[in-house]
């Protein structure tokens, strides 16, 4: 972890309580240290242990900022130990990439570090990736939430009203609450509880799907009906599979009814009774 090792500096001319603040030195906090002429340095000096040594007083200065940022997102589900390191990594990438220039440098910081946060939640906090446009639904959600809440006479806004006092649609605010509710997953074993019963998560998702059962039974009866003469085939067939009546069946074979009852329960208790002799052999088998 980066830690302040740095040494004072002595004070330059014209760096007194009295002198005029340059805009590229005007402080808007007291982690904003006067480190103009040190990146100007940096930018001056080639690459080596002089330049990494100025780099390393230029990070150390600006630590303390760094992690006054990170202390905006604390309560979030990551530890704020894990955000100052996110923030002093860019930091870093503030530091190197800053053009003196430019301006200050505060305020080429502080939105670089503020982002490499954001971009840490986003890539590496949620359970499961979620679109861009949702993670920023809910946070959106959340702020408005928050401060609506904080007015008073509010205990719980409507979903109505964070739509209005956000700026976007209900359906936006609905998908916004839902993710709010899915930053973290849930373990299946995780224990819920319902009056004096608990059960487990996984205990609620799914049910025994009675179609398998139908699958087994359609393949272990197809080797039996293979077996049957081709008339008995016929008559399964327009039975089971076209619905058709058993005196329809009998006008297409010129057959009673009767007979035709006799046939469809006399082939139907062979298949069942071969098929239930193979699943016997196949037990002793394995």
């Amino acid at each position: 972890m980066l830690t302040d090792t740095s040494t004072p500096r002595p004070a330059t001319p014209g760096s007194g309580p009295a002198a005029t603040a340059s805009p590229t030195s005007r402080r808007s906090h007291d982690d904003a240290p006067d480190t103009a002429d040190l990146f100007t340095l940096l930018v001056e000096v080639d690459d080596g242990p002089e330049r990494d040594a100025v780099r390393g007083e230029l990070v150390a200065a600006w630590l303390p900022m760094a992690h006054r940022i990170a202390g905006r997102f604390r309560d979030r589900g990551e530890s704020v130990e894990d955000l100052r390191q996110v923030a002093a990594l860019g930091l870093v990438k503030a530091v190197d990439r800053f053009d003196p220039s430019r301006g200050a440098f505060e305020s080429y910081a502080v939105p670089t570090i503020t982002g490499e946060i954001r971009r840490h939640f986003r890539d590496r906090m949620w359970a499961l990736r979620v679109p861009r446009r949702v993670q920023e639904l809910r946070n959106r959600v959340r702020i408005s939430r928050r401060e609506l809440a904080q007015q008073p006479g509010v205990t719980e806004p409507t979903v109505a009203a964070i739509a209005a006092h956000a700026g976007l649609t209900e359906e936006e605010v609905n998908a916004g609450l839902e993710a709010m509710e899915s930053f973290s997953t849930l373990s299946l074993d995780a224990e819920l509880s319902a009056g004096d019963e608990a059960y487990s998560l996984a205990d609620t998702l799914g049910a025994p799907d009675a179609s398998y059962d139908l699958v087994v039974d359609r393949e272990a009866a197809k080797a039996g009906l293979r077996r049957l003469p081709e008339r008995e085939r016929a008559i399964l067939y327009m039975r089971f599979f076209e619905d058709a009546t058993q005196s329809r069946i009998a006008d297409r074979f010129g057959i009673s009814q009767m007979h035709v009852s006799r046939l469809i329960s006399r082939s139907c208790a062979r298949i069942r009774a071969e098929a239930l002799t193979e699943r016997s052999v196949d037990r002793l088998a394995a």
